[in-house]
């Protein structure tokens, strides 16, 4: 079931990439200025604010299964569209399209590990298939550049738009909840159906009161401003390596999935960090918050990567700063599952995810406004800066009572 989730993420970053690894020639084919570019990305995170709270309480509503195959076909669609695409304006269209339906992704994969894992193996669980994502930026820039290179970029939007409807058989073929998959042994089912009664799962409480909570409010208000640091090297690294430090498209994908390699390194390291931490007696939350607090200092790594002369550093603090976001990561999409009712864990998923891409959309927006006036350097220092900020804000809504439990 990891693995259909991992799959599934896969997919999902590499049809959101392929966009931003074909930035510098669309730009040049369709005279976009860093601004233009910014708006179409920010349709996308628009896109993807409004879906998430959708996503997260349909897959609630209609289960995993269905829910997930259905923001799938969607976003397989919308992604082959781009390459029908003639305008700048048509682009940011078909971005909020493909938005829509990939914000299902994370709550659909936290409700089917929150399904099928116990408590104390969730975040390994949430690592895994999160470092879909890392490995699906990680292959976006060869793979797109060299199917641009071969068949020409509308050709790379339709090929990798594809493969979304293959993966779609397989999940509807493999995957079902516990009680009654059909393909599992009685054994195996006895152990998930025990390790998740034996969790606490708190009190049921109706969806509309989730923003009455306050620990709602702290992933909300932390995703807000960490997630941002992350859409700014997946949506603007290829263009900041053409426009700051020469490369071309060549160059791009023989180097720009470095920083992507290290953060599926970070996934699986946050998630088996914490997870140490919990088989060692450490209160699930509390193990998440010691090990995302040593991220939001790593993060600082990319202040320095905009200062420094030479290319090959600055890509390697790129990389450690991508590697500390993902471990990070890892632990704020288990939360979720640590603190609400698996009935309430995609809608308290997907909530936290409006948050970030809200934050995204915001953080896009100005990017392209600063680099269009300024320069980069300010951007990277407030993505280094802003880690600490959301952490700050997420231990005043778990507060520290929670925090001992």
């Amino acid at each position: 079931m990891a693995g259909l989730l991992f799959t599934a993420t896969v997919i999902n970053y590499v049809d959101r990439q392929c966009f931003s690894v074909l930035a510098p020639v669309l730009r040049e084919e369709f005279s976009m200025t860093n601004t233009d570019y910014a708006r179409a990305v920010s349709a996308f995170m628009l896109a993807y604010l409004i879906g998430q709270s959708a996503a997260g309480r349909l897959m609630d509503v209609a289960g995993t299964r269905v829910g997930f195959s259905l923001c799938m076909v969607w976003w397989s669609a919308a992604a082959m569209l781009h390459g029908a695409a003639r305008s700048s304006w048509q682009f940011g269209f078909f971005r909020f399209l493909l938005g829509l339906a990939q914000a299902g992704n994370w709550p659909g994969g936290v409700k089917a590990v929150a399904e099928w894992f116990p408590l104390r193996e969730r975040a390994f669980a949430v690592g895994l298939f999160n470092s879909g994502s890392t490995v699906g930026a990680m292959i976006a820039p060869p793979l797109v550049a060299w199917l641009a290179l071969s068949f020409g970029w509308r050709q790379a939007f339709l090929i990798t738009g594809a493969t979304g409807f293959l993966w779609l058989a397989a999940w509807l073929l493999l995957y079902d909840q516990p009680e009654r998959h059909r393909r599992l042994q009685e054994d195996e089912r006895s152990l998930i159906l025990a390790g998740r009664a034996s969790e606490n799962r708190g009190t049921r409480v109706p969806w509309a009161s989730l923003l009455r909570h306050r620990e709602v409010w702290g992933l909300v208000l932390a995703r807000m401003l960490a997630d941002p640091v992350w859409w700014f090297y997946v949506f603007w690294l290829p263009e900041y390596l053409k426009r700051e430090r020469d490369f071309s498209l060549a160059m791009i994908g023989y180097f720009g999935w470095i920083p992507f390699l290290t953060a599926v390194l970070g996934c699986l390291a946050g998630g088996s960090a914490s997870g140490r931490l919990v088989r060692r007696g450490r209160p699930p939350v509390r193990a998440r918050i010691a090990v995302m607090l040593a991220c939001a200092g790593l993060m600082m790594a990319g202040i320095p990567a905009a200062l420094v002369g030479d290319a090959a550093w600055a890509l390697a603090l790129i990389s450690l700063t991508t590697f500390a976001y993902s471990a990070w990561a890892a632990n704020i999409l288990t939360l979720p599952a640590d603190l609400f009712p698996p009935d309430l864990v995609a809608s308290v998923s997907g909530l936290s995810g409006t948050g970030a891409a809200t934050g995204g959309m915001i953080f896009t927006l100005a990017i392209g406004y600063v680099v269009d006036r300024f320069s980069y350097v300010p951007v990277f220092i407030a993505a280094g800066l802003m880690p600490l900020m959301s952490f700050l804000l997420l231990t005043w809504g778990l507060r520290f009572n929670r925090l001992r439990g």
